[in-house]
């Protein structure tokens, strides 16, 4: 079931939840609004996504959707999906460590002022759409499957198809196969799961 609202998110990750709380604190020091955007809580301004957190199995994170933009705070910023995304930018986290509101915050007002000066980077929604063999094979031989990939958004197919073209083996190849064909035919994205409780 989706969250309605930052606080349920929150909750629904027990294991973060003092930690996601300090930083959603931390944010609402400034003038960004709390939303729940695909399953997640995102900070705007005037409408516009500025910053989210979220929380992981390995790790909970304040994420920039112009990270790259970001010129004079930038040691703690990492590419969570290098060759993927060109702007979102993330600040990682594990349990026990030490998050100083007085280190975060310069990232969070760069990141307003960015968005106020109406700096952003613009996603590639042309980008082609490749499908490996493995896949194209399994939509070939399964109507119902090709018929439910179809109805995806482009963003969710080609997560699937790079999800199977960046498996090395092929009996990853295979296993991942197996693992999305009932999720696609569910008409949910590959990291749906990490959307909700």
């Amino acid at each position: 079931m989706p969250v309605k609202n930052v606080e349920e998110y929150i909750k629904c990750h027990s294991y973060w939840e003092e930690e996601l709380r300090q930083l959603h604190e931390m944010i609402l020091t400034t003038e960004l609004k709390p939303e729940i955007k695909w399953g997640a809580p995102v900070y705007t301004l005037e409408g516009k996504n500025v910053m989210g957190i979220g929380a992981f199995k390995n790790h909970y994170c304040l994420w920039f959707f112009n990270g790259a933009l970001l010129k004079e705070n930038t040691s703690l910023l990492v590419n969570a999906q290098e060759d993927k995304t060109k702007a979102l930018r993330q600040i990682r986290f594990e349990k026990g460590e030490n998050v100083r509101t007085s280190v975060l915050l310069p990232y969070i007002r760069e990141a307003i002022q960015n968005q106020r000066e109406g700096k952003e980077i613009m996603p590639d929604k042309n980008r082609e759409l490749v499908i490996p063999v493995e896949l194209s094979t399994a939509l070939d031989n399964d109507r119902e499957l090709k018929d439910s990939f179809s109805k995806l958004t482009p963003g969710r197919q080609r997560e699937y198809a790079e999800y199977i073209s960046e498996a090395k083996r092929e009996a990853t190849k295979t296993s991942r196969l197996e693992k999305i064909n009932p999720m696609i035919k569910s008409g949910v994205g590959l990291n749906d799961k990490y959307k909700n409780c």
